[in-house]
């Protein structure tokens, strides 16, 4: 299922969520034309990787005052590598979706604030998906978790919304319209079943950080539900 627009519009121009997208296609048109080796680079150096990350907390618990050279650089990971995409299927899937949903999130929050939550639902599936993968040395790369925290909210705050969907039937293809509620009750079952089947596999091999999805995704609901920036009524 492909969203290609939803029935709830902005009541303003979305600068915000427009920016992000723009930043995320500017550094994604840096990063093609960089040589393999400088990729591999810029993937390590600002990608999120479960087993430092782990390696940091772990020296700070134990008072080691290593942590201090590890644990600021693993932690700014998980901002930064929100903005890294591994391909241009992996970009545009994933703005196709933040450009449908995010404006109307942008617009019940305020721009500023609706960055701060993006940013946070970004780290915070980052660390879900290190959570159930603390030794994967794999970098890991995508706005997929702050993406699915803002699928999150908008699953509570515009339920009733009909969401415009191209579906492939076979070789067919259709569009219908499907609310908000069911369209992304599907979506967060779906990532939920590939986590654990990833996980059931070989959850340190999978090439979709699935638990990610799940955690952006809870920690949206969560926001929208409980958390102390509140959804501001219309």
């Amino acid at each position: 299922m492909i969203p290609l627009s939803a029935s709830v519009k902005s009541r303003r121009f979305p600068i915000m969520n427009t920016t992000i997208i723009l930043i995320n296609f500017l550094i994604f048109l840096h990063q093609v034309q960089l040589s393999p080796e400088e990729t591999l680079q810029l993937v390590n150096n600002y990608g999120a990787i479960p087993a430092e990350f782990v390696g940091g907390l772990t020296l700070f618990l134990e008072g080691d005052p290593q942590f201090a050279l590890m644990m600021p650089e693993a932690t700014l990971s998980l901002f930064t590598s929100i903005f890294l995409h591994g391909g241009w299927l992996h970009l545009l899937g994933n703005m196709i979706y933040l450009w449908v949903f995010g404006d109307s999130i942008e617009d019940r929050l305020g721009p500023l604030r609706y960055l701060g939550v993006y940013l946070f639902m970004g780290a915070g599936g980052s660390l879900f998906h290190i959570l159930f993968n603390p030794l994967s040395d794999t970098p890991l790369v995508g706005a997929s978790g702050a993406i699915a925290g803002v699928l999150g909210i908008y699953f509570l705050t515009f339920p009733q919304a009909r969401v415009l969907t191209l579906l492939p039937l076979g070789f067919f293809i259709t569009f219908i319209y499907i609310p908000a509620i069911l369209f992304l009750g599907l979506w967060f079952l779906l990532q939920l079943l590939n986590a654990f089947g990833a996980q059931a596999l070989d959850g340190s091999a999978q090439a979709v950080a699935w638990w990610a999805h799940v955690g952006g995704f809870l920690l949206g609901v969560l926001i929208a539900i409980h958390g102390r920036i509140a959804v501001k009524k219309r």
